[in-house]
Protein backbone atom coordinates (compact mmCIF):
# COMPACT_ATOMS: atom_id res chain seq x y z
CA UNK A 1 0.00 0.00 0.00
CA UNK A 2 2.73 2.67 0.87
CA UNK A 3 4.53 1.91 -2.32
CA UNK A 4 1.18 2.14 -4.56
CA UNK A 5 0.57 5.09 -2.35
CA UNK A 6 4.55 6.52 -3.14
CA UNK A 7 4.14 6.01 -7.16
CA UNK A 8 0.56 8.09 -6.64
CA UNK A 9 2.59 10.91 -5.16
CA UNK A 10 5.57 10.13 -7.67
CA UNK A 11 2.86 10.32 -10.89
CA UNK A 12 1.06 13.48 -9.23
CA UNK A 13 4.50 15.79 -8.70
CA UNK A 14 5.40 15.01 -12.56
CA UNK A 15 1.79 15.90 -13.80
CA UNK A 16 1.93 19.02 -11.50
CA UNK A 17 5.49 19.81 -12.64
CA UNK A 18 4.28 19.11 -16.33
CA UNK A 19 2.02 21.75 -15.60
CA UNK A 20 4.52 24.35 -14.58
CA UNK A 21 6.33 23.67 -17.59
CA UNK A 22 3.34 24.55 -20.32
CA UNK A 23 2.65 26.97 -18.40
CA UNK A 24 6.12 28.95 -17.84
CA UNK A 25 7.59 27.69 -21.38
CA UNK A 26 4.07 28.19 -22.91
CA UNK A 27 3.63 31.94 -21.73
CA UNK A 28 7.30 32.84 -21.70
CA UNK A 29 8.79 31.48 -24.61
CA UNK A 30 5.35 33.11 -26.89
CA UNK A 31 5.26 36.08 -25.04
CA UNK A 32 8.50 37.30 -27.02
CA UNK A 33 7.11 35.60 -30.32
CA UNK A 34 4.20 37.99 -30.65
CA UNK A 35 6.16 40.77 -28.94
CA UNK A 36 8.70 40.98 -31.83
CA UNK A 37 5.77 42.29 -34.05
CA UNK A 38 5.21 45.18 -32.09
CA UNK A 39 8.71 45.85 -31.33
CA UNK A 40 9.33 45.60 -35.09
CA UNK A 41 8.80 49.34 -35.46
CA UNK A 42 10.89 50.39 -32.52
CA UNK A 43 13.79 48.14 -34.28
CA UNK A 44 13.14 49.47 -37.41
CA UNK A 45 13.56 53.29 -36.46
CA UNK A 46 16.79 52.67 -34.55
CA UNK A 47 18.52 50.89 -36.83
CA UNK A 48 17.08 52.28 -40.39
CA UNK A 49 15.36 49.35 -41.26
CA UNK A 50 12.67 48.97 -44.58
CA UNK A 51 10.01 46.68 -44.67
CA UNK A 52 11.61 43.65 -46.18
CA UNK A 53 14.77 44.19 -43.55
CA UNK A 54 12.21 44.16 -40.58
CA UNK A 55 10.21 40.82 -42.28
CA UNK A 56 14.06 39.17 -41.81
CA UNK A 57 14.16 39.63 -38.43
CA UNK A 58 11.19 37.52 -38.18
CA UNK A 59 12.24 34.92 -41.21
CA UNK A 60 15.94 34.64 -39.86
CA UNK A 61 14.34 33.37 -36.12
CA UNK A 62 12.29 30.86 -38.60
CA UNK A 63 14.62 29.55 -41.10
CA UNK A 64 17.43 28.51 -38.68
CA UNK A 65 14.90 27.38 -35.75
CA UNK A 66 13.04 25.36 -38.83
CA UNK A 67 16.03 23.59 -40.09
CA UNK A 68 17.41 22.43 -37.03
CA UNK A 69 14.11 20.88 -35.62
CA UNK A 70 14.53 17.13 -37.26
CA UNK A 71 17.87 16.77 -36.27
CA UNK A 72 17.48 17.92 -32.43
CA UNK A 73 14.10 15.60 -32.41
CA UNK A 74 16.30 12.95 -33.48
CA UNK A 75 18.58 13.62 -30.91
CA UNK A 76 16.14 14.44 -27.64
CA UNK A 77 14.60 10.68 -28.39
CA UNK A 78 18.40 9.33 -28.17
CA UNK A 79 19.79 11.39 -25.42
CA UNK A 80 16.71 12.53 -23.48
CA UNK A 81 14.06 14.40 -23.74
CA UNK A 82 14.72 16.17 -20.11
CA UNK A 83 18.16 16.78 -20.96
CA UNK A 84 17.63 18.63 -24.25
CA UNK A 85 14.99 20.40 -22.77
CA UNK A 86 17.75 21.63 -20.05
CA UNK A 87 19.82 22.29 -22.77
CA UNK A 88 18.10 24.13 -25.53
CA UNK A 89 16.30 26.51 -22.67
CA UNK A 90 19.78 27.21 -20.96
CA UNK A 91 21.54 28.49 -24.04
CA UNK A 92 18.53 30.14 -25.33
CA UNK A 93 18.23 32.09 -22.22
CA UNK A 94 21.82 33.46 -23.06
CA UNK A 95 21.26 33.99 -26.71
CA UNK A 96 18.58 36.20 -25.80
CA UNK A 97 20.32 38.07 -23.25
CA UNK A 98 23.21 38.69 -25.55
CA UNK A 99 20.63 39.71 -28.27
CA UNK A 100 19.04 42.62 -26.22
CA UNK A 101 22.61 43.80 -25.42
CA UNK A 102 25.07 43.45 -28.34
CA UNK A 103 23.45 44.16 -31.84
CA UNK A 104 24.45 48.01 -32.80
CA UNK A 105 23.17 47.49 -36.81
CA UNK A 106 20.37 45.78 -38.45
CA UNK A 107 22.95 42.95 -39.87
CA UNK A 108 24.24 41.76 -36.48
CA UNK A 109 20.15 41.75 -35.00
CA UNK A 110 19.22 39.45 -37.44
CA UNK A 111 22.11 37.50 -36.97
CA UNK A 112 21.58 37.46 -33.69
CA UNK A 113 17.59 36.33 -34.68
CA UNK A 114 19.10 33.26 -36.42
CA UNK A 115 21.67 32.26 -33.64
CA UNK A 116 18.30 32.53 -31.24
CA UNK A 117 15.76 30.84 -33.35
CA UNK A 118 18.58 27.74 -33.59
CA UNK A 119 18.31 27.52 -30.04
CA UNK A 120 14.63 27.90 -29.67
CA UNK A 121 14.41 24.75 -32.13
CA UNK A 122 15.45 22.26 -28.75
CA UNK A 123 12.51 24.17 -26.90
CA UNK A 124 10.03 23.62 -29.94
CA UNK A 125 10.94 19.60 -30.07
CA UNK A 126 11.07 18.62 -26.66
CA UNK A 127 8.05 20.55 -24.52
CA UNK A 128 5.20 18.95 -26.18
CA UNK A 129 7.47 15.90 -25.83
CA UNK A 130 7.77 16.22 -22.56
CA UNK A 131 4.13 16.28 -21.49
CA UNK A 132 2.58 13.70 -23.55
CA UNK A 133 5.76 11.53 -22.09
CA UNK A 134 4.24 12.04 -18.38
CA UNK A 135 0.64 12.15 -19.55
CA UNK A 136 -0.91 9.05 -20.28
CA UNK A 137 -2.95 8.94 -23.74
CA UNK A 138 -6.41 9.20 -22.21
CA UNK A 139 -5.28 12.61 -20.49
CA UNK A 140 -2.95 13.87 -23.50
CA UNK A 141 -6.08 15.97 -24.80
CA UNK A 142 -6.33 17.73 -21.13
CA UNK A 143 -2.57 18.55 -20.98
CA UNK A 144 -1.94 19.62 -24.19
CA UNK A 145 -5.14 21.85 -24.42
CA UNK A 146 -3.63 23.76 -21.31
CA UNK A 147 -0.31 23.47 -23.06
CA UNK A 148 -2.32 25.72 -26.03
CA UNK A 149 -3.80 27.63 -23.57
CA UNK A 150 -0.52 29.11 -21.99
CA UNK A 151 0.96 29.25 -25.63
CA UNK A 152 -2.05 31.63 -26.19
CA UNK A 153 -1.63 33.49 -23.10
CA UNK A 154 2.22 34.05 -24.22
CA UNK A 155 0.57 35.58 -27.30
CA UNK A 156 -2.03 37.54 -25.12
CA UNK A 157 0.79 38.99 -23.27
CA UNK A 158 3.07 39.82 -26.04
CA UNK A 159 1.38 42.79 -27.70
CA UNK A 160 0.55 45.12 -24.55
CA UNK A 161 3.23 44.17 -22.42
CA UNK A 162 5.75 44.36 -25.42
CA UNK A 163 4.40 47.67 -26.43
CA UNK A 164 4.46 49.02 -23.25
CA UNK A 165 7.56 47.89 -22.11
CA UNK A 166 8.86 49.18 -26.00
CA UNK A 167 7.05 52.31 -24.83
CA UNK A 168 8.63 53.00 -21.26
CA UNK A 169 11.95 51.72 -21.90
CA UNK A 170 13.35 49.65 -25.15
CA UNK A 171 12.23 47.26 -27.20
CA UNK A 172 15.20 45.30 -26.03
CA UNK A 173 13.73 44.78 -22.56
CA UNK A 174 11.19 41.61 -23.64
CA UNK A 175 14.34 39.68 -24.73
CA UNK A 176 15.74 40.36 -20.67
CA UNK A 177 12.69 39.46 -19.50
CA UNK A 178 12.50 36.09 -21.30
CA UNK A 179 16.04 35.17 -20.86
CA UNK A 180 15.69 35.63 -16.84
CA UNK A 181 12.70 33.52 -16.60
CA UNK A 182 13.70 30.96 -18.55
CA UNK A 183 17.11 30.40 -16.86
CA UNK A 184 14.77 30.56 -13.65
CA UNK A 185 12.70 27.41 -15.32
CA UNK A 186 15.96 25.53 -16.13
CA UNK A 187 16.93 25.81 -12.71
CA UNK A 188 13.14 24.60 -11.75
CA UNK A 189 12.91 21.57 -14.17
CA UNK A 190 16.53 20.56 -13.53
CA UNK A 191 15.55 20.42 -9.74
CA UNK A 192 12.12 18.99 -9.30
CA UNK A 193 11.63 16.66 -12.25
CA UNK A 194 12.91 13.61 -11.91
CA UNK A 195 13.89 10.48 -14.11
CA UNK A 196 14.57 10.93 -17.89
CA UNK A 197 12.18 9.79 -21.24
CA UNK A 198 15.15 8.46 -24.50
CA UNK A 199 13.25 5.98 -26.21
CA UNK A 200 15.66 5.40 -28.46
CA UNK A 201 18.76 5.45 -26.27
CA UNK A 202 21.58 3.42 -27.40
CA UNK A 203 20.54 3.68 -31.24
CA UNK A 204 23.34 5.75 -33.36
CA UNK A 205 22.84 9.49 -34.50
CA UNK A 206 22.70 10.41 -37.72
CA UNK A 207 25.18 13.45 -38.57
CA UNK A 208 25.84 13.08 -42.32
CA UNK A 209 22.36 13.20 -43.26
CA UNK A 210 21.59 15.94 -40.28
CA UNK A 211 24.16 17.88 -42.18
CA UNK A 212 22.43 17.27 -45.62
CA UNK A 213 19.37 18.78 -44.25
CA UNK A 214 20.06 21.60 -42.26
CA UNK A 215 21.96 22.69 -45.21
CA UNK A 216 19.63 21.76 -48.42
CA UNK A 217 16.46 22.95 -46.37
CA UNK A 218 18.21 26.25 -45.13
CA UNK A 219 19.33 26.93 -48.79
CA UNK A 220 15.81 26.58 -50.46
CA UNK A 221 14.02 28.61 -48.06
CA UNK A 222 16.59 30.86 -48.03
CA UNK A 223 16.10 31.50 -51.91
CA UNK A 224 12.65 31.31 -51.56
CA UNK A 225 13.09 34.37 -48.78
CA UNK A 226 14.57 36.25 -51.56
CA UNK A 227 12.39 35.77 -54.73
CA UNK A 228 12.63 37.44 -57.30
CA UNK A 229 15.77 38.09 -57.05
CA UNK A 230 18.01 35.76 -59.64
CA UNK A 231 19.55 34.41 -56.88
CA UNK A 232 16.54 33.20 -55.18
CA UNK A 233 15.83 31.29 -58.15
CA UNK A 234 19.33 29.35 -58.24
CA UNK A 235 19.37 28.44 -54.56
CA UNK A 236 15.46 27.14 -54.14
CA UNK A 237 16.24 24.08 -56.58
CA UNK A 238 19.35 23.53 -55.51
CA UNK A 239 17.71 23.26 -51.75
CA UNK A 240 15.13 21.22 -53.43
CA UNK A 241 17.80 18.61 -55.07
CA UNK A 242 19.43 18.62 -51.68
CA UNK A 243 16.06 17.59 -49.67
CA UNK A 244 15.84 15.31 -52.24
CA UNK A 245 19.36 13.60 -51.92
CA UNK A 246 18.73 13.82 -48.21
CA UNK A 247 15.26 11.16 -48.80
CA UNK A 248 16.92 8.99 -50.31
CA UNK A 249 19.87 8.73 -48.46
CA UNK A 250 17.49 9.00 -45.22
CA UNK A 251 15.89 5.40 -46.49
CA UNK A 252 19.10 3.47 -46.55
CA UNK A 253 19.89 4.44 -42.79
CA UNK A 254 19.35 1.44 -40.38
CA UNK A 255 18.39 4.44 -37.82
CA UNK A 256 17.68 7.89 -39.76
CA UNK A 257 16.75 11.46 -38.49
CA UNK A 258 13.41 11.38 -40.49
CA UNK A 259 11.27 7.94 -40.74
CA UNK A 260 9.38 8.55 -43.68
CA UNK A 261 7.41 5.80 -42.86
CA UNK A 262 5.43 7.73 -40.41
CA UNK A 263 4.04 9.91 -43.49
CA UNK A 264 4.06 6.59 -45.44
CA UNK A 265 1.81 4.13 -43.35
CA UNK A 266 0.24 6.86 -41.00
CA UNK A 267 -2.87 8.97 -42.56
CA UNK A 268 -4.25 10.34 -39.60
CA UNK A 269 -0.23 12.35 -38.73
CA UNK A 270 -0.19 13.12 -42.53
CA UNK A 271 -2.93 15.43 -42.04
CA UNK A 272 -2.44 16.54 -39.18
CA UNK A 273 1.00 17.93 -40.55
CA UNK A 274 0.06 19.11 -43.17
CA UNK A 275 -2.81 21.12 -41.84
CA UNK A 276 -0.46 22.88 -39.61
CA UNK A 277 1.72 23.40 -42.07
CA UNK A 278 -1.24 24.89 -44.59
CA UNK A 279 -2.79 26.83 -41.58
CA UNK A 280 0.03 28.59 -39.98
CA UNK A 281 1.30 29.53 -43.77
CA UNK A 282 -1.99 31.48 -44.21
CA UNK A 283 -2.30 33.07 -40.53
CA UNK A 284 0.81 34.07 -38.70
CA UNK A 285 1.64 36.87 -41.34
CA UNK A 286 -1.89 38.49 -39.80
CA UNK A 287 -0.06 39.67 -36.51
CA UNK A 288 2.96 41.16 -38.60
CA UNK A 289 0.83 42.99 -40.76
CA UNK A 290 -1.71 44.45 -38.72
CA UNK A 291 1.17 45.48 -36.37
CA UNK A 292 2.67 47.81 -39.19
CA UNK A 293 -0.86 49.01 -40.45
CA UNK A 294 -1.62 49.96 -36.69
CA UNK A 295 1.40 51.97 -36.18
CA UNK A 296 2.29 53.10 -39.41
CA UNK A 297 -1.00 53.80 -40.94
CA UNK A 298 -3.31 54.53 -38.30
CA UNK A 299 -0.86 56.30 -36.19
CA UNK A 300 -1.08 54.18 -32.92
CA UNK A 301 1.64 54.22 -30.37
CA UNK A 302 3.04 50.41 -29.81
CA UNK A 303 1.11 50.80 -26.67
CA UNK A 304 -2.02 51.33 -28.28
CA UNK A 305 -1.17 48.61 -30.94
CA UNK A 306 -0.77 46.24 -28.52
CA UNK A 307 -3.85 46.66 -25.98
CA UNK A 308 -5.67 46.29 -29.57
CA UNK A 309 -3.95 43.08 -30.90
CA UNK A 310 -4.67 41.44 -27.38
CA UNK A 311 -8.24 40.27 -28.59
CA UNK A 312 -6.46 37.92 -30.87
CA UNK A 313 -4.75 35.68 -28.26
CA UNK A 314 -6.89 35.77 -25.42
CA UNK A 315 -9.47 34.33 -27.34
CA UNK A 316 -7.14 31.92 -28.66
CA UNK A 317 -6.83 30.91 -25.00
CA UNK A 318 -10.01 30.58 -24.44
CA UNK A 319 -11.10 28.32 -26.95
CA UNK A 320 -7.70 26.35 -27.08
CA UNK A 321 -9.01 24.98 -23.65
CA UNK A 322 -12.49 24.17 -24.77
CA UNK A 323 -11.15 22.31 -28.16
CA UNK A 324 -8.33 20.79 -26.14
CA UNK A 325 -11.05 18.68 -23.81
CA UNK A 326 -13.35 18.03 -26.57
CA UNK A 327 -11.11 16.34 -28.85
CA UNK A 328 -10.59 13.85 -25.57
CA UNK A 329 -14.11 13.20 -26.20
CA UNK A 330 -14.74 13.68 -30.07
CA UNK A 331 -13.26 13.18 -33.64
CA UNK A 332 -10.46 15.60 -33.22
CA UNK A 333 -9.99 15.96 -36.95
CA UNK A 334 -13.36 17.10 -37.52
CA UNK A 335 -12.98 19.80 -34.62
CA UNK A 336 -9.80 20.80 -36.29
CA UNK A 337 -11.32 21.40 -39.27
CA UNK A 338 -13.98 23.28 -38.28
CA UNK A 339 -11.60 25.75 -37.21
CA UNK A 340 -9.72 26.06 -40.26
CA UNK A 341 -13.35 26.88 -41.34
CA UNK A 342 -13.72 29.73 -39.30
CA UNK A 343 -10.11 30.95 -39.95
CA UNK A 344 -10.97 31.66 -43.61
CA UNK A 345 -13.97 33.78 -42.71
CA UNK A 346 -11.96 35.99 -40.20
CA UNK A 347 -9.54 36.20 -43.33
CA UNK A 348 -11.86 37.42 -45.78
CA UNK A 349 -12.95 40.47 -43.72
CA UNK A 350 -9.48 41.48 -43.11
CA UNK A 351 -8.89 41.74 -46.72
CA UNK A 352 -11.18 44.40 -47.49
CA UNK A 353 -9.67 46.94 -44.93
CA UNK A 354 -9.01 50.48 -45.95
CA UNK A 355 -7.07 53.29 -44.14
CA UNK A 356 -10.17 54.45 -42.51
CA UNK A 357 -11.51 51.17 -41.37
CA UNK A 358 -12.96 51.23 -38.03
CA UNK A 359 -11.12 49.92 -34.82
CA UNK A 360 -14.22 47.53 -34.00
CA UNK A 361 -14.44 45.91 -37.72
CA UNK A 362 -10.93 45.21 -36.91
CA UNK A 363 -10.99 44.00 -33.56
CA UNK A 364 -14.18 41.79 -34.60
CA UNK A 365 -11.98 40.24 -37.78
CA UNK A 366 -8.84 39.48 -35.44
CA UNK A 367 -11.18 37.77 -33.25
CA UNK A 368 -12.78 35.42 -35.76
CA UNK A 369 -9.46 34.32 -36.79
CA UNK A 370 -8.32 33.91 -33.58
CA UNK A 371 -11.70 31.52 -32.72
CA UNK A 372 -10.61 29.72 -35.58
CA UNK A 373 -7.00 29.23 -34.93
CA UNK A 374 -7.79 28.45 -31.21
CA UNK A 375 -10.54 25.58 -32.26
CA UNK A 376 -7.72 23.87 -34.57
CA UNK A 377 -4.47 24.02 -32.70
CA UNK A 378 -4.62 21.63 -29.86
CA UNK A 379 -7.32 19.31 -31.36
CA UNK A 380 -5.04 18.73 -34.76
CA UNK A 381 -1.80 18.17 -32.07
CA UNK A 382 -3.94 15.60 -30.73
CA UNK A 383 -4.74 13.92 -33.80
CA UNK A 384 -1.33 13.73 -34.64
CA UNK A 385 0.53 12.76 -31.22
CA UNK A 386 -2.54 10.14 -31.11
CA UNK A 387 -1.80 8.53 -34.14
CA UNK A 388 1.76 7.50 -33.82
CA UNK A 389 4.02 5.35 -31.32
CA UNK A 390 5.28 6.28 -28.69
CA UNK A 391 9.31 5.67 -29.70
CA UNK A 392 8.45 8.18 -32.51
CA UNK A 393 7.33 10.83 -30.03
CA UNK A 394 10.33 13.46 -30.32
CA UNK A 395 10.90 12.66 -34.34
CA UNK A 396 6.71 12.88 -34.32
CA UNK A 397 6.53 16.15 -32.48
CA UNK A 398 9.65 18.07 -34.10
CA UNK A 399 7.90 17.11 -37.64
CA UNK A 400 4.67 18.88 -36.75
CA UNK A 401 7.14 21.61 -35.19
CA UNK A 402 9.00 21.67 -38.83
CA UNK A 403 5.31 22.02 -40.65
CA UNK A 404 4.31 24.61 -38.42
CA UNK A 405 7.57 26.87 -38.90
CA UNK A 406 8.03 26.17 -42.60
CA UNK A 407 4.34 27.68 -42.32
CA UNK A 408 5.63 30.07 -40.80
CA UNK A 409 8.09 30.84 -43.49
CA UNK A 410 6.25 30.45 -45.84
CA UNK A 411 4.15 33.50 -44.46
CA UNK A 412 6.59 35.78 -43.96
CA UNK A 413 8.31 34.48 -47.32
CA UNK A 414 5.37 35.59 -49.56
CA UNK A 415 4.67 38.84 -47.59
CA UNK A 416 8.07 39.66 -48.20
CA UNK A 417 7.90 39.02 -52.08
CA UNK A 418 4.84 41.00 -52.53
CA UNK A 419 6.29 43.87 -50.48
CA UNK A 420 9.55 44.09 -52.67
CA UNK A 421 7.16 43.41 -55.98
CA UNK A 422 4.41 46.50 -55.00
CA UNK A 423 6.51 48.80 -52.65
CA UNK A 424 10.41 47.89 -54.15
CA UNK A 425 11.26 47.84 -50.62
CA UNK A 426 10.41 50.94 -49.57
CA UNK A 427 9.88 52.54 -45.77
CA UNK A 428 6.22 51.78 -44.61
CA UNK A 429 4.77 55.35 -43.81
CA UNK A 430 1.29 57.33 -44.42
CA UNK A 431 2.47 58.55 -47.17
CA UNK A 432 3.08 55.92 -49.52
CA UNK A 433 -0.05 53.93 -47.48
CA UNK A 434 -1.74 52.75 -50.68
CA UNK A 435 1.44 50.48 -51.85
CA UNK A 436 0.65 49.14 -48.33
CA UNK A 437 -2.70 48.63 -48.30
CA UNK A 438 -2.55 46.97 -51.38
CA UNK A 439 0.41 44.46 -50.59
CA UNK A 440 -1.51 43.70 -47.55
CA UNK A 441 -4.74 43.04 -49.56
CA UNK A 442 -2.79 40.88 -51.73
CA UNK A 443 -1.21 38.55 -49.13
CA UNK A 444 -4.50 38.29 -47.28
CA UNK A 445 -6.36 37.18 -50.75
CA UNK A 446 -3.37 34.23 -50.79
CA UNK A 447 -3.23 33.19 -47.30
CA UNK A 448 -7.67 32.67 -47.43
CA UNK A 449 -7.32 30.93 -50.58
CA UNK A 450 -4.52 28.48 -48.75
CA UNK A 451 -6.81 27.90 -45.68
CA UNK A 452 -10.29 27.38 -48.14
CA UNK A 453 -8.14 24.57 -49.97
CA UNK A 454 -6.73 23.00 -46.24
CA UNK A 455 -11.00 22.80 -45.42
CA UNK A 456 -11.81 21.10 -48.83
CA UNK A 457 -8.94 18.79 -48.38
CA UNK A 458 -9.13 18.36 -44.56
CA UNK A 459 -12.99 17.32 -45.31
CA UNK A 460 -12.72 15.08 -48.74
CA UNK A 461 -9.46 13.12 -47.30
CA UNK A 462 -12.03 12.63 -44.20
CA UNK A 463 -14.86 11.27 -46.61
CA UNK A 464 -12.79 8.82 -48.26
Amino acid sequence: MTVRHEAMNNEKSMKRTAVIIAVANGVIFTFLGSAINILLPAMGKEFGMNTVQMGWVVTAFLLTSTAFLLPFGRLSDIIGHKRMFLIGVTIYSIVTFLLAVLPGNATALIAFRALQGLTASMLFVTGVTLLISIYPPAERGKILGINAACVYLGLSLGPPLGGALTYYFSWRSPFIITAVVNFILAIYVLLKLKGEWAEAKGESFDIKGSLIYILSFSTMFAGFSIIPKTSGFILMPIGLIGLIIFIIYENKRPFPILKTAIFKKNKAFTIAAVSALINFSATFVVAFLISLYLQNMKGFTSLHAGKIMLVQPVLQTIFSLFSGRLADKKDPQSIASAGMAITVLGLIMLIFVQKDTSLPYIITALGVIAIGFGVFSSPNTTAAMNAVEKQYFGVASSLLWTMRLIGQITSMSIAVIVFTLITKEATVTVDNSDLFLHSMRVILIISAILCFISVFLKTRKKTE
